[in-house]
């Protein structure tokens, strides 16, 4: 396995997948590259919205795939946004601006909104994360991981993406926009769930730890912004989802 499709055009997950892969030596190829459209999630579970992309991407390029699909769980709102996290707030109103930052600026603010004089402010973000080695893989990988913490009532932060602005950090007092990006590729449920997946992948490929390769894989995109960061080669182990 030399090559991944990413199974995603969200900038934020690019950049965190590309980081925390690099001591595979395999090359991250993000799917727009190869004429890849984001494809449709209409399931009510993470893991068959997971699934959908992974095989989108596999049948379309015939390259192993992988997917991620997350989202943030509040206690008080029964689990919501959930798989609807994306667009939690809905689309664009004709003539506001419909970026990703965009987006999550009004999810965020929805979010807030609900959750006006709640006093339980529990939440986590999940996230699972999916390889395909091909478009019918019968056995794909499938790792999960859980971050847990409490919805702030004032963004605080400029890095992350999404609700992380809003997500102080159990045993924390930081938010995940707090966080430098090499702290929070360590820590996040996206993190835990990719630090899994390479376990996995090692022991399939047969690769020795001491045999990564230091210079990293490269992500293949034209933005040149995705240059994936250097991690040290342990990261903690994925908390699994119970």
């Amino acid at each position: 396995m030399k090559k991944i499709v990413i199974a995603s055009n969200n900038l934020g997950k690019l950049n965190e997948i590309g980081a925390i892969l690099t001591p595979l030596d395999i090359e991250i190829i993000a799917q727009d590259t190869l004429g890849v459209t984001e494809a449709e999630e209409p399931h009510f579970t993470f893991v068959e919205n997971a699934l959908a992309k992974a095989h989108h991407a596999s049948r379309i390029t015939g390259l192993p795939a992988l997917a991620d699909d997350s989202g943030i769980c509040v206690d008080a709102l029964g689990g919501a946004p959930g798989v609807r996290s994306a667009r939690f707030a809905g689309d664009a109103e004709p003539g506001a601006p419909r970026s990703r930052e965009a987006q999550d600026e009004r999810n965020n603010r929805k979010l807030l909104e609900l959750l006006a004089g709640e006093t339980n402010r529990k939440a986590h973000y999940y996230c699972v994360i999916v390889l395909t080695r091909g478009a019918d893989d019968p056995r794909p990988l499938i790792c999960e991981a859980e971050w847990h913490g409490e919805i702030v009532s004032t963004p605080r932060g400029s890095g992350g993406f999404g609700y992380d602005p809003l997500f102080m950090v159990e045993g924390t007092r930081k938010t995940g926009a707090e966080f430098a990006p090499e702290e929070k590729n360590r820590i996040s449920h996206r993190a835990q769930a990719l630090a899994q997946l390479v376990t996995r992948l090692r022991g399939e490929l047969g690769i020795q730890e001491s045999s990564f390769r230091t210079q990293g894989s490269a992500m293949r995109r034209h933005d040149p912004a995705l240059a994936p960061q250097r991690l040290p080669s342990q990261y903690p182990p994925g908390r699994s989802k119970p």
